[in-house]
């Protein structure tokens, strides 16, 4: 599997997730450039729980690989890029920035499956999924 097709099921098992827990998603893969160009930052979902808009960093790997976590691969700096992209994006839905919102961290692990090909595709990939919230200090 591609590391792209990994973090696309990896946003929709955590998009999902969300769902299940009372998040209404409200924006996917939200980006800005600088003018003419590269990327600034990136938000992977934004959603809303009762009053607080979340911006939740995914973060997926396939496997049981030893070493690290998904969770460790959003560091210091790229909290304060999705810091920095919550704003841009409140900003542009003309929600004022004094609004309760957080960053969060949805790790998926795509488990290593013995399951016969039929049932992985009925039932989809086993997966377990950690919720980290609010991790950037801003």
């Amino acid at each position: 599997m591609s590391t792209k097709l990994t973090g696309r099921r990896g946003e929709e098992a955590a998009a999902g997730y969300l769902e299940r827990h009372q998040y209404k998603i409200l924006d996917r893969n939200f980006s800005f450039r600088a003018v003419n160009g590269p990327r600034i930052a990136e938000v992977d979902i934004v959603a809303k729980k009762k009053d607080c808009y979340v911006f939740v960093e995914v973060k997926t790997i396939k496997g049981g690989k030893a070493g690290f976590l998904a969770q460790d691969k959003v560091n210091v700096e790229k909290q304060r890029k999705i810091a920095y992209a919550a704003e841009v994006w409140l900003i542009n839905h003309r929600i004022p920035l004094d609004v309760k919102w957080q960053v969060d961290v949805v790790a998926v692990q795509i488990l290593d499956d013995e399951r016969p090909k039929i049932v992985r595709w009925l039932f989809g990939q086993k997966i377990d999924i950690s919720h980290f919230k609010n991790v950037a200090h801003r």
